[in-house]
């Protein structure tokens, strides 16, 4: 298969699993978890990539070291290497819902990280098996056992391979004032990738810096984030990594097991009840200017 084939087919699949898999489901609520996704794709040799690895970490993957760890007796060429990588929209009952939650997340909120990343994880594992099954190499990231955390010196808890950064390269979307990742449908969303051995042409990421999408960082104003963090983690300096991390362990983890009688990590009021929830504002704000 061509880049355009094979482009089709990633497109194909993620949309195709997304809007029919009965998996897509916000159990206990009859309903679907996300929305219809949005699919971009990078270059397996892309130099974000390898700064990623010097900013974060050595312990930071790149694609072609992901590729090592599935296929230990094969040798790749990291420009040959492409990333598929998807955005899975929150829907809106679970956003409207979410709302007017303001100390901890709403019972969908709370159901959509867990049964919806189940479901994520599941897309990972059908689109890698579906590129396999064409006779293409692939590996899923998230989901191998090694995947894990460690301390990034600059950072702070980092793991060693990063959705929203990956989602970056692919062109998705910028990152936010409370390192939220802002997409063309909002930063209330979830993300998944994996790496396939053929190359697709990428696409042009159509911003000139990490933070294009943000109101506060393009335009000075907003930091409606700020107002909605419980805990005063997001502030005019950026995001609290630790104080988030240890609110949602100590207090919204345990409050989930109450809900779900399973241990999940959700927060999110962040995302919500602001400008970039559904949209990108930046270029909401330009349609008008224009």
């Amino acid at each position: 298969m061509d880049s355009t084939e094979l482009r089709a087919l990633a497109e194909r699949t993620i949309r195709e699993i997304v809007m029919t898999s009965p998996l897509n489901s916000l159990k206990g609520f009859d309903e679907k978890s996300w929305d219809p996704p949005l699919v971009g794709f990078a270059a397996g040799n892309d130099p974000l990539f390898e700064s990623y690895k010097e900013l974060i970490g050595d312990f930071y993957w790149t694609p072609n070291e992901v590729m090592q760890l599935a296929y230990p007796d094969e040798t790749f060429d990291a420009g040959q290497l492409s990333i598929i990588c998807w955005i899975l929209p929150q829907t809106e009952r679970t956003l409207s819902d979410q709302r007017k939650a303001d100390k901890l997340p709403a019972s969908r909120w709370i159901h959509s990280r867990h049964y919806g990343e189940k479901f994520n994880e599941y897309l990972r594992a059908t689109v890698r098996d579906t590129f396999i099954r064409a006779g293409i190499k692939a590996a899923a990231p998230v989901i191998r056992s090694e995947f894990g955390y460690c301390q990034s010196h600059n950072f702070g808890l980092a793991s060693n391979w990063s959705e929203r950064h990956t989602a970056f390269v692919s062109g998705l979307g910028t990152f936010g004032l409370s390192d939220g990742f802002i997409t063309e449908r909002g930063k209330a969303v979830r993300i998944g990738s994996i790496i396939i051995a053929a190359r697709i042409t990428p696409d042009i990421r159509p911003f000139n810096s990490h933070t294009a999408n943000c109101l506060w960082y393009a335009k000075g104003t907003c930091g409606a984030c700020i107002k909605r963090c419980p805990i005063n983690a997001i502030s005019a300096a950026g995001h609290d990594k630790k104080a988030c991390f240890d609110y949602i362990r100590e207090i919204t983890a345990p409050y989930t097991e109450t809900v779900l009688g399973a241990w999940a990590t959700p927060c999110g009021l962040c995302q919500v009840k602001i400008p970039c929830e559904r949209r990108n504002p930046v270029h909401a704000c330009s349609q008008k200017a224009s």
